[in-house]
């Protein structure tokens, strides 16, 4: 029985984005994509309860059902598929197994790492782990809005969730264990993104189930389209064909998109006019999937039209992701090809600078230089750097992350940038809804023409923009004045405390060693009372009192203090850490002055005796438990040691380097303490806005063509607004051939396929196990098994057995029978064996493997197919023709004469099927 629910993402929904699903096949929970919103929406989306709650309640339900999943699949890097899965996997517990490809662990690193800086670096994200407080925010959320909550991973949890992820090559099915044996997962391309995948999992109780969302059937210039669609095979890839469940986006089924070279023709003549007008470009986007499209277009542009002007990448982790781009050359395609890589390049030059580069630097470092070489690409970190290389009238094209403009370099970018005559804004990509992206994407389609709106075909005309925009800018700035002298008072305050926590563990570890030493040299002394209420009161500091020996307690009262060996005649006083007067005083073989004026044992009448201290030695005594066995502390400080030594193998020492090189680094380098403040702008808009389709996705009519060639005998729509999902299930309604089952759950609607399905475990015996006739289909063998079930009792596991063949005289109808028989005199009835044909029988397979064995067949009619002779063929009916008709619920009827070419045709229809014998 399969199970699917929505949790973001649903079909019939205004928001569209993130996407996450929960799939439920038999007993096993899968959860399909975690993404995340845009955590900085402007006050219009905020003050929209219903989308503030659907936030709310996706990031609630997930936090619930996060525990209870046992596999995870991701198929795109960008932060609508994989943004809040590191938070859950940190916070929530979403600890299952992650399958994804090598490209989307690194593409989806790389954006969470990007949107956590960006949003840590202006606002105060509070790293909240109280459940009471999580189970509140619900409730709350239409007073607080979605600011309040933000789930906000560091980069630490970043880090290692990425690093539980299992990276999977494209068509390598892997066998699940565990709790989802018997479950494969195969990983096929989907374009539209690096690493992109449509997952296809096979369940021996549910079918095939392929997952498929964002996808792109057209070649790019970075990436080959879609593997679902197959031009040179002229259909669609024969393992994602005909699946019992095909799950779907329907976003752009009712969009109709401009032909690519008008897209690029537009985009690549706006940037040339404006550049060469002395003005200059923003164009927003994102930090690591669909940039790399228009980096190879800009670069090749560059290249082509000798062009000198500069373009700027506004990304802190830009660098890095065009590295990890560009040691994953294998899964790139479209037209990058060997050449970029510098294998086949033409210049001696270029070889040898790649030959000494790799004996230098190592052979990745040395392809990493080569490959994607963008020579007037440049990388700056915030805007601060920008404006410090590049005027702001200097004529630069410039590329900004976030797409969204919610935050970050390009919010902050566009507020200085808008205000100016002929710069342009550029826009690449829709955004997400109630973000600053969304509205100037609204602003200007709703400036077109009729016909030349962004889903009609058209490419539309940029506009002029005007009015005032009123922003709010958050920053982070350094303290000053009495803030700052505030900070560093509480700062040095907690500071003196640790250190205080330090000293008194430093002071246990020595006193620790010393009574070591001290057990050592005194092993042959008895336990002491003293000694023994010390150890049970936990006093291992050392300092324990001893009390006058002279006088019963009243005397002074002296703390025992480890004397220098090496120096005779020293003092001998109090410890001064306890608050007490130290008295220096010279011991002899007895003490003057000093002495105790109370009575002793031996008493006088009416004379005070003057009583005489001993020399201070103090009596060290050997320390056991109640079972007689000494404590010998220091050998546990050795074992220790011992052991810290033994795991300090060559990863922990590069590790404790690394460690010890980012402490220093963050020692030399400190950062100023600083605060988070927010301000409000109006920006005067007097710049122009255009908008040109780079999101790489499906039309509707590639939609409308791609989903009948599957040909899915059920299907659910997600990823839809409402227009969208009634188009595709009124296009798909007027095939006859297609589905009816066809889903469009919203967000939180449970939609149950099949009928649930019990399972038992049985063991088939020896004897009957021996007796079996298997028939290889496909991965599987197939046999015919009858037999009767027994339950022994040093087995929990039922066992089938073979039928006896005679019937036991016990039973008073099988007496009967056999009377009867042996009265006529025939022979026991017996039933005749039966067979079983599982497959499907394919007439274009059939005529092609008949012509490997000498038999031509043609196809003259509609499921018929006529074969004879290959010396025959072209004249009338012979009598060697034979014709295989397919008929309907999988029967094939085959006609003709008993001849040569009728035996070779049955043949080779039995080899198409496998043959399941009684």
């Amino acid at each position: 029985m399969i199970t699917f629910s929505p949790l973001s993402g649903a079909a019939r929904s205004l928001q569209l984005a993130p996407l996450c699903y929960l799939l439920q096949v038999d007993d096993v929970r899968i959860l399909l994509d975690c993404g995340s919103p845009d955590w900085s929406p402007e006050e219009p989306f905020e003050g929209d309860t219903e989308g503030t709650l659907q936030w709310e309640n996706y990031c609630q339900a997930l936090r619930e059902c996060a525990s209870t999943v046992d596999l995870v699949l991701l198929s795109h890097g960008d932060l609508a598929h994989v943004g809040l899965y590191p938070y859950a996997y940190s916070r929530w517990n979403l600890k299952a197994p992650a399958y994804t490809t090598l490209p989307v662990q690194a593409m989806g690193r790389m954006a969470v790492t990007e949107d956590v800086e960006g949003i840590r670096e202006e606002e105060d994200v509070q790293d909240e782990t109280d459940s009471s407080v999580q189970e509140e925010s619900v409730e709350s959320a239409p007073q607080d809005g979605l600011k309040a909550r933000k789930y906000v991973a560091s980069l630490a949890e970043v880090h290692d969730a990425f690093e539980h992820l299992n990276t999977l090559r494209y068509s390598q099915p892997t066998h699940l264990q565990g709790k989802c044996q018997g479950l494969t997962i195969t990983p096929f391309n989907a374009g539209h993104t690096l690493g992109g995948t449509i997952w296809k999992i096979r369940s021996p109780s549910a079918g095939t189930i392929i997952y498929a969302v964002n996808m792109n059937h057209m070649r790019e210039r970075h990436l080959d389209g879609t593997v679902l669609l197959r031009q040179s095979a002229g259909g669609v890839f024969e393992p994602l064909s005909r699946p019992d469940l095909f799950i779907t986006d329907a976003d752009r089924a009712s969009v109709i998109t401009s032909r690519r070279k008008d897209r690029d023709a537009a985009l690549i003549d706006t940037i040339t006019a404006t550049l060469t007008s002395r003005s200059s470009l923003l164009l927003p986007c994102d930090s690591s999937t669909r940039v790399l499209e228009l980096l190879v277009l800009l670069d090749q542009h560059w290249n082509y039209s000798k062009l000198k002007f500069p373009i700027c990448f506004l990304s802190r982790t830009g660098r890095e992701m065009l590295t990890h781009v560009r040691s994953m050359m294998e899964w790139l395609g479209g037209t990058v090809s060997k050449e970029d890589v510098g294998e086949d390049s033409a210049s001696g030059r270029l070889n040898q600078a790649f030959k000494r580069k790799r004996d230098d630097e190592g052979e990745e470092d040395a392809l990493g230089a080569l490959a994607l070489r963008f020579k007037h690409l440049e990388f700056f970190p915030n805007p601060q750097v920008l404006l410090q290389t590049y005027s702001s009238k200097d004529p630069k094209l410039i590329l900004a992350v976030p797409a969204s403009l919610s935050h970050g370099p390009s919010r902050h970018l566009f507020a200085d940038f808008a205000a100016v005559p002929d710069n342009v804004v550029l826009l690449t990509g829709r955004g997400e809804e109630g973000t600053l992206g969304r509205a100037l994407f609204n602003k200007w389609n709703d400036s077109q023409r009729t016909d030349d709106k962004w889903d009609k075909g058209k490419i539309g005309s940029n506009i002029m923009m005007d009015g005032v925009l009123r922003l709010e800018l958050r920053h982070r700035v350094p303290l000053q004045g009495a803030e700052l002298e505030a900070y560093l008072q509480k700062e040095r305050a907690v500071k003196e405390k640790e250190a205080a926590h330090q000293a008194a563990l430093a002071r246990n570890q020595r006193m620790l060693e010393a009574d070591e030493d001290e057990s050592d040299s005194d092993s042959d002394s008895d336990a002491d009372e003293e000694d023994e209420v010390r150890q049970a009161l936990g006093e291992i500091s050392g300092e324990a009192e001893i009390d006058d020996v002279m006088d019963g307690g009243s005397g002074v009262v002296g703390r025992r203090k480890k004397a220098d060996k090496g120096l005779d005649g020293a003092d001998w006083g109090l410890d001064g850490d306890e608050g007490l007067t130290k008295q220096l005083l010279s011991y002899d073989i007895y003490l003057k002055g000093n002495v105790s004026k109370s009575t002793s044992f031996f008493k006088s009448a009416g004379i005070q005796t003057q009583r005489f201290r001993m020399f201070p030695y103090v009596e060290k005594k050997r320390r056991v438990d109640e079972y007689g066995e000494t404590i010998d502390v220091g050998m546990w400080l050795r074992k220790g040691k011992a052991f810290e030594e033994e795991a300090g193998d060559v990863e922990l020492k590069d590790q404790k380097l690394r460690l010890q090189a980012e402490e220093e680094s963050k020692k030399a380098v400190r950062e100023l303490p600083s605060k988070y403040v927010s301000s409000i702008v109006d920006v005067q808009l007097a710049c122009r806005l255009l908008f040109v389709d780079m999101e790489g996705l499906n039309d509707g009519r590639a939609v409308k063509t791609i989903v009948p060639q599957v040909n899915p005998r059920k299907m659910i729509i997600v990823h839809a607004s409402p227009i969208a999902t009634d188009t595709l299930i009124e296009s798909c309604g007027n095939i006859r051939s297609m589905t009816k089952d066809i889903y469009a759950p919203v967000t939180g609607e449970c939609v149950q396929i099949g009928q649930q399905i019990s399972s038992f475990s049985i063991s088939i015996s020896d004897e009957l196990l021996a007796t079996l006739r298997m028939s290889r289909f496909e991965d599987n063998e197939v046999g015919y098994v009858n037999g009767r079930v027994v339950s022994h009792a040093n087995s929990t596991i039922p066992v089938l057995e073979p039928v006896s063949s005679t019937p036991t005289l016990r039973d008073p109808s099988a007496r009967v029978q056999k009377a009867r028989q042996r009265a006529l005199g025939s022979r026991p009835m017996k039933a005749l064996p039966r067979s079983t044909m599982i497959g499907e029988l394919k007439l274009t397979v059939l005529k092609a493997r008949l012509a490997t064995v000498g038999v031509h067949a043609e196809l003259v009619g509609e499921g018929v197919l006529i074969c004879e002779a290959a010396g025959k063929q072209g004249g009338e009916l012979a009598e060697d023709t034979v014709s295989v008709k397919k008929m309907a619920r999988g029967h094939v009827v085959l006609e003709g004469s008993t001849s040569e070419v009728y035996y070779t045709v049955r043949r080779e229809i039995y080899n198409l099927h496998a043959l399941v014998a009684a």
